[in-house]
């Protein structure tokens, strides 16, 4: 019975040694996660998310979790009686709208996953943009057709004060941040801003200097050729994802953009993983194969085995 048991559980062993070159690799880094997509509205998938981020800070790295909340955004406005309007992929957020946006993602999205990471012990802090100056933007106004177009209080991100969260990190805590940004304008009477999550994701990952950026989504990842094929792409580099921008999606273009201005600003790789996937992010990190598709800066050597180097 012994020799059995002994048999049984070196599957288990062969897997946590697996992990080891990953966990050397990645102790004491900061590993910046934006949260989204049916991961943040699927009960159990949100139950393994909070899991995988506070394994993570066992394991000796540095989580920090961005989250935004598009759908939870859209049953408040349609609750208030506020239509949901799109334009170049954006949300236009009125100053009406705004309320209702700053309430749902500060009061009733980051307060259910720091619940969910403090399950596990007092780990998590909850700010937004706002907080400490965090984040700092100006009015956004993208082109459509070649014109500028108002679409309200939608934030661009020109300054970040990273202190108050490695101030946390330092303590051992997971910041958990709410794309919430202070107005860069001190005479701005609106105060704040609208962030595009995964902007600030990016923005943020560049400026803690992190290791890894990752974006989870509802799909496997970036595909070879949609609607065509649906063959993910397992690793490209900055310069092969940028020639490929015009062609994406308008969903995935701002997590393309996020993932290239993160690897072109010091951050070592950049990953988009599926979401709907149980705890991805500890298969993208800690496994050989790993899932989803990796950016890496242009002048990185190639992978060897799976698609980080341990």
């Amino acid at each position: 019975m012994t020799a059995t048991r002994k048999h049984t559980a070196l599957p288990k062993a062969q897997i946590l040694i697996e992990a080891l070159p990953w966990l050397t690799r990645h102790h004491g880094k900061t590993v910046v996660i934006k949260f989204g997509g049916n991961a943040m509205v699927n009960e159990e998938l949100k139950a393994a998310f909070a899991q995988d981020v506070v394994f993570l800070r066992h394991a000796g790295l540095k989580p920090v979790v961005v989250h935004g909340g598009g759908p939870q955004i859209s049953r408040a406005l349609d609750r208030h009686g506020i239509v949901s309007e799109f334009k170049a992929g954006l949300r236009v957020t009125t100053e009406e709208a705004m309320d209702v946006v700053r309430m749902v993602l500060a009061g009733q999205v980051q307060r259910e996953l720091v619940g969910l990471l403090n399950r596990h012990g007092p780990f998590a802090v909850g700010l937004t943009g706002e907080d400490a100056h965090t984040l700092s933007a100006t009015r956004h106004r993208p082109e459509i057709d070649g014109e500028p177009v108002d679409i309200g209080r939608v934030g661009e991100i020109t300054g970040i004060d990273t202190g108050a969260i490695e101030a946390l990190l330092a303590d051992g805590r997971i910041p958990v941040v709410s794309s919430i940004a202070r107005s860069q304008d001190d005479g701005d009477s609106g105060h704040v801003y609208n962030v595009n999550a995964d902007t600030a994701a990016a923005a943020l990952a560049a400026a803690l200097g992190a290791e890894t950026l990752m974006v989870l989504t509802d799909v496997e990842g970036l595909y070879e050729d949609w609607p065509h094929s649906d063959e993910v792409i397992s690793r490209l580099t900055a310069s092969q994802l940028e020639k490929l921008l015009p062609e994406l999606s308008s969903g995935m273009v701002p997590k393309m953009e996020g993932c290239l201005h993160a690897v072109r600003n010091g951050v070592n790789t950049a990953r988009v993983i599926d979401g709907r996937v149980q705890h991805s992010i500890l298969l993208e990190i800690f496994t050989d194969e790993g899932i989803g598709t990796m950016v890496v800066p242009d002048e990185k050597p190639h992978a060897q085995d799976g698609q980080g180097e341990p």
